[in-house]
């Protein structure tokens, strides 16, 4: 480095002095050999770049949002029940019973009960969220790293690790209200019963309130999939500039 700096002053001599043009050529090629040697950053720090902080309220921000819209969705009517991929038709172990009913003439029975299990599954969906937003709040930076390097639906799988088993518990109970708010105990009961008083059947009672829980936990997390998948590949999704930056 002090070559260099005894080389630049050598130019500016050289500027008020008449040097002979031999004795400029070898001082011009010195410079540059000497410069060479100085080793430059490849590429200057960008300023857009993330940090740690606004990855994880990113990723948070995306989170809550994917949830607050898939679970709002759902709690619509029709929010199951008309979605082919989640809505929940009769247990595996009452595939008999439908058949046999629809049979006897009795399909109308069937589909009331149908469709009221799923309308308990809108109704109940509300009382997701908070479960939801309490599990985001309590992610790690190590856990916001993972999902976002992750396959397009971690964020999804990390919350149904970290929520399943108290959603579940606190859902049924919400799932109960709903069944009997929306009539699908009653019709679950005429269903079976009509069933279970046929002559030559097994009589079978599929827990109604444990098997609309499953289903509607199911149906929930395939939402809230959809919502994770479209923030990270949809750009008109990361309607906030944070969002924007860290998915962008």
């Amino acid at each position: 480095m002090k070559k260099v700096k005894y080389i630049v002053v050598g130019l500016i001599i050289f500027s008020a002095t008449n040097v002979s043009a031999q004795f400029w050529k070898k001082l011009k090629k010195d410079a540059e050999k000497e410069l060479k040697k100085i080793e430059l950053p490849k590429e200057l720090p960008s300023s857009d770049a993330l940090t740690e902080d606004e990855v994880g309220r990113g990723l948070k921000e995306a989170l809550n949002q994917g949830v607050k819209k898939g679970v709002s969705q759902l709690n619509q009517k029709d929010g199951y029940f008309k979605d082919a991929q989640i809505k929940i038709p009769m247990p595996e172990e009452a595939k008999k019973v439908e058949e046999k009913l629809r049979s006897l003439g009795q399909g109308k029975k069937v589909d009331e009960a149908i469709e009221s299990m799923n309308r308990a599954a809108e109704d109940a969906a509300e009382g997701s969220k908070d479960i939801f937003v309490a599990a985001i709040k309590e992610m790690t930076l190590t856990d916001v790293m993972g999902i976002l390097k992750g396959e397009d639906d971690a964020a999804t799988k990390y919350l149904n690790r970290a929520t399943r088993a108290e959603l579940t518990k606190k859902f049924q109970p919400v799932i109960k209200i709903s069944l009997d708010k929306v009539g699908a105990t009653k019709h679950w009961k005429t269903v079976f019963g009509t069933y279970n008083k046929l002559p030559f059947v097994t009589k079978i009672n599929p827990n109604l309130e444990e098997y609309v829980t499953d289903k509607a936990l199911n149906g929930l997390f395939i939402q809230v999939a959809k919502e994770e998948l479209k923030i990270r590949k949809d750009p008109a999704a990361r309607v906030t500039d944070l969002l924007k930056k860290v998915f962008g």
